[in-house]
C-alpha cells in the first residue's frame, strides 16, 4: 500500500475505507435478503430420525449423559464415536476402565448402538489387561438405550 503524499490525500483514506465497508455490509445484507421469502419447514424434534449431527441425537445425548462421569478423549458427532479416557473408580483405584461407544445409524434402534470396554488392573506397579464381563457392556448399552427413549418421550411431550 502506498502512503499518501499530501494531507488532503491522507484524509480521503478513512472515507474510502468506510465506503468500502458500507458496500460490503450492504452487499451481504442484500444477499441474505435474497435467500428469504420462503418459510422454513419446522423440524419434528421428537422424530426417531434426527440428522442434524450425523447420528441419532437421542442416542448421542444419552451416551454423553451416561458417560458424563468419565473423562472424554474423543467425541465425534458426525461419525458417531465417543471414546473415554481411562477411569478409575475412587473406591477401587487398582482397576480402571475405558469405553468406546459407536452410534451406527440415524434411527433410534437397539442395533444402532455398539459399546466396547477395556479393563485394566494394577499388578506390581503396572497396568495389565483384564477381561470385561459381557454383562457389563450389555448393561451399559441398556442404560444408554433407556435414557435415549426417555429423552425422546420427554421431547414428544
Amino acid at each position: 500500500m502506498a502512503f499518501p503524499t499530501t494531507r488532503a490525500a491522507a484524509s480521503r483514506i478513512p472515507a474510502a475505507r468506510s465506503i468500502a465497508r458500507a458496500a460490503l455490509v450492504g452487499g451481504l445484507g442484500l444477499a441474505l435478503v435474497a435467500c428469504g421469502g420462503r418459510e422454513r419447514p419446522q423440524a419434528d424434534v421428537a422424530a426417531a430420525n434426527v440428522t442434524a449431527i450425523g447420528v441419532n441425537s437421542y442416542l448421542w445425548r444419552a451416551t454423553l449423559e451416561t458417560l458424563s462421569f468419565m473423562p472424554l478423549t474423543q467425541a465425534d458427532s458426525a461419525g458417531g464415536v465417543i471414546v473415554t479416557d481411562w477411569y478409575a473408580n475412587p473406591s477401587n483405584p487398582g482397576e480402571r476402565v475405558k469405553v468406546t461407544v459407536s452410534i451406527l445409524d440415524q434411527d433410534l434402534r437397539a442395533d444402532a448402538l455398539r459399546v466396547a470396554a477395556s479393563r485394566e488392573v494394577q499388578q506390581g506397579g503396572a497396568w495389565v489387561a483384564a477381561p470385561v464381563q459381557a454383562a457389563t457392556v450389555q448393561k451399559l448399552e441398556d442404560i444408554i438405550l433407556t435414557k435415549a427413549r426417555d429423552l425422546r418421550r420427554t421431547d414428544i411431550g
